[in-house]
């Protein structure tokens, strides 16, 4: 029986290497380029597994992508662990080093080679290119589609050991899984006949069997790409050839195999984002033209004498493909992750082409395998290097600006998380770069409305929200941010059409449809509030402030039942919500529970102790439980921090008033009506106070002021006419 202690233990060593090099990145945060919309802004994610996450991951080109086994994965993570990014950077790791293993456990099956097999694995496992693919929380679709590669290819090679129907399902099947992970894996097919040429050796006079073998597989690869240029095109993220000439692209194309085979050998420079080239020199695209022809020239020329070069050349071309951009989809010249899968080709090549230069000689084996554990070592500590500068966005974009030039993405991310820490003014200075790069860059203009926004310069950042949808119209979230800057600035009709553009464009944008529905309600479109605030809770059923705001646009339609239910649910999920406290209590208050209504006032100060409005509200709910010396307390803290609150004077008056403290209540009416001279009952009590100090003619003034305000205003009516008789007159000389 044999044994597998060798293969055991090279599976072992692959496994803690793996994760002892990237082990690192559990401590690291999520970035904010691609991780908000994949996890930790996406709703449909962070609900964790639910049936209604589950029909969207199928049903939508959320991302510009249709890849629902990657959804399915991130809504597992949340599901178990939250929003804790380690954990989630922690089921990459996993996931690559099972990749690190299968690979080669399929090349050993494949081939035999024990030794270069594992170099092959090793190599693929802890190269600094591979950095991209596993400490970004989003390209999750790379590594997972790299398991279903890797699967399938094992379960091919089942198959041609004895081939029949019942073996090639489960190939057919892994493999729609891949092309459900990324659809990068369309080029699969592809890679199946090259085995088939090496090192399976199925090649013969029925060559034609092999091909036709394999048109399930086309089938779904066809098919995968059809939906895959549909969702990215629906996304616009594929670059028009007026964007990027076919020249250039041709260029690019050619001159980035040569650079990402310089990566591999020499992985200096590496950075998150590539920026296109405005020109690229001719020589450059020639050399690379000439050094690819050569190569496939020659290694298809010795493909009888070393199938091994023609098969890792031809995987490393034919597998870059699809990213390579003669589709070009985004701003990018070329991508660490893109390497993930083609560069076992490449190393396919390296590993079975360098013994051929080794003289058969113990001391010469010995010196390769020293220099390739060497090798392995030296990268695996470049990948550690290199993965310190995935611990956060600022890192990875200073980063990124440090080793690149004209990086217009760079200093717009970078710029993004200064101004999420806070620093403003820095995150304005990476904007003002960015955009003198690409003055038309859309994302740089709405960061920099947002972050001036901030700073309170609100007409300068409506200028820059405006620049932002003028280069790119269906731009929900500029939209969204310019009509909150136009709504407080008190232009609530140009803020309800931009709320309204947002939803459109973005039906499921739960931020936008509770901002529509709350300046609708300050609008009295009441009606059309609520819909949009029922669709706001129903898209993020943890929306505190859209169950608040509902709740207040149903008591404005006299439903305070259904409102104060509302408010306790939008407590239930954040019971420091000062807001939602206050609007329950205004609720209860209503309806006379005046002692509730109290606690939730209360609530709300202890959260917010600057809250003006809620210190006069539990100063009302106090004086309707009869507590005047609490009353005056809070009245006169709403008074603290909002001296020109003319009800809280006016509330505080009348406490007073009723303690015969007339002249501090004279002068707190008097404040009340300056404060808001059409402020009929405070007229009428300020005629009162006067009177009760003597001073009829003042008090006459008032309450015929109070009348002239409010004509049926019997009390004041009465007060007026009883001043009158006092003083000796009548109503008909009246002044």
């Amino acid at each position: 029986m044999r044994s597998y202690r060798w293969e055991i233990l090279i599976c072992l060593v692959l496994t803690v290497t793996t994760l002892a090099t990237f082990r690192q990145v559990s401590d690291y945060d999520f970035i904010n380029f691609d991780d908000d919309e994949y996890v930790t802004e996406n709703p449909h994610v962070k609900a964790g597994l639910t049936r209604s996450g589950i029909v969207w991951a199928f049903t939508k080109f959320h991302s510009n992508n249709w890849h629902p086994l990657t959804w399915l994965s991130h809504i597992l993570d949340c599901h178990l662990f939250g929003l804790n990014a380690g954990m989630h950077h922690l089921s990459n790791v996993l996931i690559h080093t099972a990749n690190s293993v299968l690979l080669f456990l399929l090349l050993r099956w494949m081939t035999g080679n024990l030794w270069a097999s594992a170099f092959v694995a090793a190599l693929f496992a802890v190269h600094p290119l591979r950095a991209e693919s596993v400490a970004w929380v989003s390209e999750r679709k790379d590594v997972l589609g790299a398991f279903f590669w890797m699967l399938t290819l094992l379960m091919y090679v089942s198959y041609t050991k004895k081939p029949g129907i019942a073996r090639f399902a489960p190939v057919l099947l892994l493999f729609a899984l891949g092309l459900m992970a990324k659809p990068m894996l369309v080029t699969l097919p592809f890679v199946l006949l090259l085995v088939d040429y090496w090192p399976l050796r199925r090649f013969s006079e029925k060559n034609a069997s092999l091909f036709w073998e394999k048109m399930p597989l086309f089938a779904l690869a066809a098919a995968s790409s059809i939906v895959t240029v549909f969702a990215q095109k629906s996304g616009g993220l594929v670059r028009s050839l007026e964007t990027y000439p076919l020249d250039i692209r041709i260029a690019n194309a050619l001159v980035s195999y040569i650079k990402y085979i310089g990566l591999t050998i020499l992985p200096r420079g590496l950075a998150f984002h590539y920026p296109y080239p405005e020109s690229i020199p001719l020589w450059q695209t020639v050399g690379a033209f000439l050094i690819l022809s050569g190569v496939s020239v020659f290694v298809i020329r010795k493909r009888e004498t070393f199938p091994f070069l023609t098969v890792g050349w031809l995987w490393y071309l034919g597998t870059l493909v699809p990213v390579i951009g003669f589709v070009q989809v985004a701003t990018q010249a070329l991508a660490d992750r893109y390497t993930y899968i083609p560069s076992v080709g490449f190393c396919i090549m390296l590993a079975w082409g360098i013994p051929l230069f080794v003289k058969e000689r113990p001391v010469f084996r010995m010196t390769m395998t020293a220099l390739a554990g060497i090798a392995i070592l030296g990268f695996a500590a470049c990948t550690w290097f290199q993965l310190r500068h995935w611990q956060n966005s600022v890192t990875l974009f200073t980063h990124t600006l440090n080793v690149t030039e004209k990086n217009y993405l760079a200093h717009n991310s970078l710029g993004a998380a200064l101004e999420k820490q806070g620093n403003i003014s820095e995150a304005i200075r990476h904007f003002r770069e960015a955009l003198e790069i690409k003055p038309d860059g859309a994302q740089a203009h709405y960061n920099m409305g947002i972050a001036l926004e901030k700073q309170g310069k609100s007409s300068e950042a409506i200028q820059h929200l405006s620049e932002a949808l003028r280069f790119k119209p269906d731009f929900a979230d500029a939209h969204y941010n310019l009509g909150i800057a136009l709504k407080r600035q008190g232009n609530l009709k140009d803020a309800i059409r931009h709320f309204s553009q947002a939803v459109e464009i973005k039906s499921d944008f739960a931020e936008a449809h509770n901002n529509l529905g709350n300046a609708l309600s300050h609008e009295g479109n009441l009606k059309a509030a609520t819909e949009h605030l029922s669709e706001a809770v129903r898209l993020k059923s943890d929306y505190s402030e859209a169950y608040s705001n509902l709740g207040t646009a149903l008591k404005s339609q006299g439903n305070v039942r259904e409102a104060i239910q509302y408010y306790y649910k939008a407590l239930q999920f954040n019971n420091d919500f000062a807001e939602a406290h206050f609007n329950l209590g205004l609720a209860l208050g209503s309806q006379g529970n005046h002692k509730e209504a109290a606690k939730h006032f209360a609530e709300a100060i202890r959260i917010k102790p600057d809250f003006a409005d809620a210190h006069y509200s539990l100063g009302f709910a106090l004086n309707m439980l009869g507590k005047l010396d609490e009353a005056t307390r809070h009245y006169e803290a709403a008074l603290r921090l909002m001296p020109d609150f003319a009800e809280a004077h006016y509330s505080l008056a009348y406490i007073l008033a009723s303690q015969n403290k007339l002249d501090e209540s004279v002068r707190h009416f008097a404040d009340a009506v300056r404060i808001k001279p059409h402020y009929a009952e405070a007229h009428n009590n300020l005629g009162s106070a006067l009177a009760r100090q003597g001073k009829f003619e003042e008090a006459v003034k008032h309450f015929s002021e109070a009348l002239r305000l409010k004509p049926d205003f019997e009390n004041a009516r009465q007060n007026l006419e009883l001043a009158l008789q006092i003083m000796g007159k009548t109503s008909g000389n009246a002044p």
